[in-house]
């Protein structure tokens, strides 16, 4: 992992001086798929540009169950850790790896600086937080107005856009997870999916046939 990734993923986005900044105050991290990079209630010291893989943003009720937010692909970030890191509060979401990922943290204390002396990585911010309210509220519409069916499918075909790949390692008890309803339920949606023809069961793996 080195420079050249940050130049295919964000040279388009941001001045030679920048990346040059970026490749220089960053550091390089690789994570495993299921790694768990940043929890509620962490102190925010950097923020992450992720290079190759995906990231899950989740969040947790107060009798710890998760319900996924949204996921973030590579060329993007986390406009939550946005922030949270500018205003220096403590992390208010956890973010997982959906599959092996490469990441450049940087540190926060770069963020106004660069907010103030680089109208790219203003409008990077900027853009991100749009991107993250949309999808907010596409995950509330979601929850609010879809059947649980659809919802299951909904959530199989973002991840299988975002990772790249139709063929998704995951369990009924992630999904679960996630959705923040029963395995009993998933489960049975899963099979009534399949029959339906639209995604196609394998053990610890699911295929997605209709993206």
């Amino acid at each position: 992992m080195n420079k050249n990734k940050l130049i295919e993923q964000y040279g388009f986005l941001f001045e030679e001086e920048l990346i040059d900044e970026m490749d220089k105050v960053g550091k390089y991290i690789s994570v495993p798929a299921d790694k768990e990079i940043i929890d509620i209630g962490d102190e925010l010291t950097h923020i992450p540009l992720l290079l190759s893989g995906a990231i899950k943003i989740l969040r947790e009720d107060e009798d710890g169950d998760e319900l996924l937010l949204y996921f973030i692909e590579k060329g993007d970030s986390c406009a939550m850790s946005f922030s949270c890191g500018i205003e220096g509060k403590r992390s208010e979401i956890r973010a997982v790896s959906e599959s092996d990922s490469e990441i450049l943290m940087i540190p926060v204390m770069y963020m106004e600086l660069w907010m103030a002396n680089y109208r790219s990585w203003r409008n990077f911010v900027i853009d991100s937080y749009h991107a993250r309210t949309k999808e907010l509220l596409e995950t509330v519409d979601t929850i609010a107005f879809l059947k649980m069916d659809m919802r299951i499918l909904k959530y199989l075909q973002d991840k299988a856009k975002v990772i790249g790949n139709d063929l998704l390692n995951t369990t009924h008890e992630r999904i679960s997870q996630d959705l923040h309803t029963s395995r009993v339920v998933v489960s049975r949606i899963l099979k009534k999916l399949e029959k339906d023809g639209k995604i196609k069961l394998f053990r610890n793996e699911i295929k997605v046939i209709e993206l």
